[in-house]
């Protein structure tokens, strides 16, 4: 069932364009009082680690969830990152060295596609902090909601994949993202227990191909 749930909604291509989305999340309280976009461009010159929870939440086209999750997210840069879902099933998203995996446990199945120059103007190379933020997104202000300062980032080429980025901004740390997709789907992602430019073992960034799983590699 939930195997059919999953190609049913592309699962494949969209989690690859959800969840490099920035993986960039916080930004210290001595930037709370900067204008938000100077509070993203500061998170992207200072961060250089990053931990927290997330909770992720998508809905479909008529805003009904359709698929909950938590886990765990890693930070490190340049280029380096974990999405460690925990509940309700076990997935990895890695990036290293150049190559991104995305593990499903359950379809007992790995995906490694090479991170470069060929994703446009995709959030993974805004994670990579190697992208000019304002050449490669649009960006406009969206105001308070929820207690949260929204900032709505739309990719300037048509090939990114997604609709269109929001990111909210609480007292200086990131509270919460949503995605828009070409699927009409939202992801939305809820972040808590933020913790900025910390030590982190590097093994977190290791993945190794499980034995018997299904391989398929761009």
């Amino acid at each position: 069932m939930k195997k059919v749930m999953y190609e049913s909604l592309g699962y494949g291509s969209r989690i690859y364009q959800v969840f490099l989305i920035l993986c960039c999340l916080s930004i210290s309280s001595a930037y709370a009082e900067q204008h938000p976009f100077q509070q993203l461009k500061s998170f992207l010159a200072s961060t250089r680690s990053l931990t927290a929870n997330f909770k992720q939440v998508t809905l479909d086209e008529n805003n009904q969830a359709i698929q909950s999750s938590e886990g765990l997210f890693y930070l490190s840069r340049p280029g380096k990152f974990r999405w460690s879902y925990q509940t309700p099933y076990i997935q990895e998203i890695v990036s290293a060295q150049g190559k991104v995996y995305f593990y499903d446990a359950d379809l007992e199945q790995v995906t490694i596609k090479n991170m470069d120059d060929s994703f446009g103007s995709t959030p993974a190379l805004l994670l990579s902090g190697e992208i000019a933020l304002e050449a490669n997104f649009s960006l406009q202000e969206q105001g308070i909601d929820e207690g949260l300062q929204w900032i709505k980032l739309t990719p300037k080429k048509d090939e990114s994949g997604f609709n269109y980025i929001l990111i909210g901004l609480d007292n200086g740390s990131i509270g919460g993202m949503e995605l828009s997709d070409n699927f009409g789907q939202l992801t939305r992602i809820y972040f808590s227990n933020v913790k900025k430019n910390i030590s982190i073992e590097k093994q977190i960034f290791e993945f190794s191909v499980p034995a018997g799983v299904d391989v398929f590699e761009n």
